[in-house]
């Protein structure tokens, strides 16, 4: 790569960015990726798939004057939508109705998208314009998450300019309520059918009822041992 020539991460390292860099002794590292392959500048498909997966997204703005805003963006799995490989949209649901954000991209249309996925301890951040699409009920009716108890609003357009995924260090593991409770729900049922099995196999041959002690201590092999 050329001295002067332009990198995706130059929308995030600005040159002041890049002076910190060199000071802090990480300019090199950064300019080694730069001249490979650098920052994504287009949706891939392992992006759309991540992104189809979330429930939660953080959209930053900032006004005329700089001023910074971040809202989250919330729905159920879907509700970001990749239309092409340069352009995610969703619905911007009712809420508070101070519209800050709407206003922000009014003055300023650059944007960003904070997604944080902790089930996979990973997170990605896109750098891009936006704006709000207002009054056109066809695209709003498209786009708007079946089923969910949501009243749509009007539709945000994100374009990508840049994104980046980068490690998942200081990110806690957690996970959705909903997941966690299809696990257990399929954890009981596996117990149900030892259960069964262990009652089965505790009858000796000629009884009806399992032999004294058999069925207690085969039981107990389902509960974890106290430490």
């Amino acid at each position: 790569m050329t001295k002067n020539a332009y990198s995706a991460s130059d929308i995030a390292f600005t040159p002041t960015v890049k002076a910190v860099q060199a000071r802090k002794g990480s300019r090199a590292s950064y300019a080694r990726m730069e001249a490979g392959a650098g920052w994504k500048t287009t949706i891939t498909p392992d992006l759309a798939a991540l992104l189809a997966e979330q429930t939660s997204v953080f959209l930053g703005t900032a006004n005329a004057a700089g001023q910074p805003y971040i809202q989250h963006r919330g729905g159920p799995s879907g509700f970001l939508r990749v239309i092409d490989d340069k352009t995610i949209a969703f619905v911007d649901f009712r809420g508070n109705r101070q519209f800050v954000t709407q206003g922000n991209l009014a003055e300023n249309p650059k944007a960003h998208l904070f997604v944080m996925d902790y089930a996979n301890r990973q997170r990605v951040k896109i750098w891009g314009e936006a704006h709000v699409v207002e009054d056109d009920s066809a695209l709003l009716s498209k786009l708007m998450p079946s089923n969910y108890k949501a009243r749509g609003e009007q539709v945000i357009l994100f374009t990508v300019l840049a994104w980046d995924a980068n490690c998942p260090q200081h990110i806690p593991q957690r996970f959705e309520a909903t997941d966690v409770a299809r696990l257990l729900e399929k954890r009981d049922q596996r117990i149900a059918v030892l259960e069964a099995e262990i009652a089965r196999l505790s009858v000796l041959p000629g009884e009806k009822e399992p032999a004294n002690g058999v069925a207690e201590a085969c039981a107990n092999l389902l509960v974890p041992e106290k430490e």
